[in-house]
């Protein structure tokens, strides 16, 4: 069998409590894109580089962004705005539907609330990721 539904994944933040912190889900998330890792690449081509070909050996790792478009509740995700002030990291987590779990630091850099006329609140967020995820794979389905 090749994919999985969607449907069901949670992203979930953290109270920031010691020892023990507790994960609140986030409410009424529509559409979420995990973080996109990436990775500079160092250029080390020198004028006795095997036949004329680049050389390239691996750099810094970006842990990316998150984002999250949601139905904006105001008073289940005015606390998310809240973090807009904080400096510090903040925990989150993303369960996916196999039980999968991408556990990461990230500060909040982004809330963009939408009001049309004709049509639902909705709010975009984003969070800029902050070292390495952990990643926890799931049992399956």
């Amino acid at each position: 069998m090749s994919g999985i539904n969607a449907f069901g994944t949670l992203l979930k933040r953290g109270d920031g409590a010691t020892p023990t912190e507790a994960f609140a889900v986030i409410a009424d998330v529509t559409s979420l894109t995990p973080p996109g890792l990436s990775r500079e690449t160092l250029d080390v081509t020198s004028h006795d580089s095997a036949n004329g070909w680049q050389e390239f050996i691996g750099g810094l790792k970006d842990p990316g962004e998150v984002s999250a478009d949601v139905n904006y509740q105001p008073t289940d995700h005015d606390v998310l705005v809240n973090d807009f002030e904080d400096t510090v990291p903040r925990n989150y987590r993303i369960v996916f539907p196999d039980g999968t779990v991408w556990q990461f630091g990230a500060i909040l850099t982004g809330f963009e609330p939408d009001a049309p006329y004709d049509d639902k609140l909705s709010a975009t967020l984003t969070w800029k990721v902050t070292g390495k995820p952990a990643i926890t794979p799931g049992v399956g389905l």
